[in-house]
């Protein structure tokens, strides 16, 4: 009977610690579970200053059409719109092939004061007729289809 007892309380105690650090942990990364933020989002946060600057983030929207600009020294410049509000991004590197004007993007990088993300990669759809899903509802959200 004591070892059950002992046993019992030994389960009881795993599981609490168990379910107070995954809670903790989930609390902890409660901004960073969505895989990204649109320009209209981003804007929010930096308006309500629920966003540091430097922070690592995803972008998601839209390459606006006749944005991207290939500088001198190696960066792009291109602007990531939702129809609602737009981002100027600047990467350094080689774009995907995939990547061009008029198709969903994901920026991974951060947000400097003068409102540039700067990104540290790009991830570009896979066909032509594909869209990041959270895209697609963002612009069904805001009347575009």
């Amino acid at each position: 009977m004591i070892k059950r007892k002992k046993r019992a309380i030994g389960i009881i105690s795993l599981m609490l610690v168990a379910s107070v650090s995954i809670y903790a942990i989930l609390w902890a990364l409660r901004d960073n579970i969505v895989f990204f933020y649109s320009p209209s989002e981003i804007n929010q946060k930096i308006l309500s200053d629920s966003l540091e600057e430097k922070s690592f983030i995803r972008l998601g929207g839209m390459v606006k059409e006749s944005s991207i600009v290939k500088l001198n020294n190696g960066f792009i410049s291109f602007v990531v719109t939702d129809f609602n509000k737009e981002i100027k991004v600047i990467f350094k590197g080689i774009p995907p092939d995939l990547f061009k004007e008029g198709q969903g993007v994901i920026a991974e990088g951060s947000i400097g004061r003068d409102y540039t993300f700067t990104a540290s990669s790009i991830l570009a759809k896979h066909d032509e007729n594909y869209m990041p899903p959270e895209v697609e509802k963002i612009l069904k959200k805001e009347g575009f289809e």
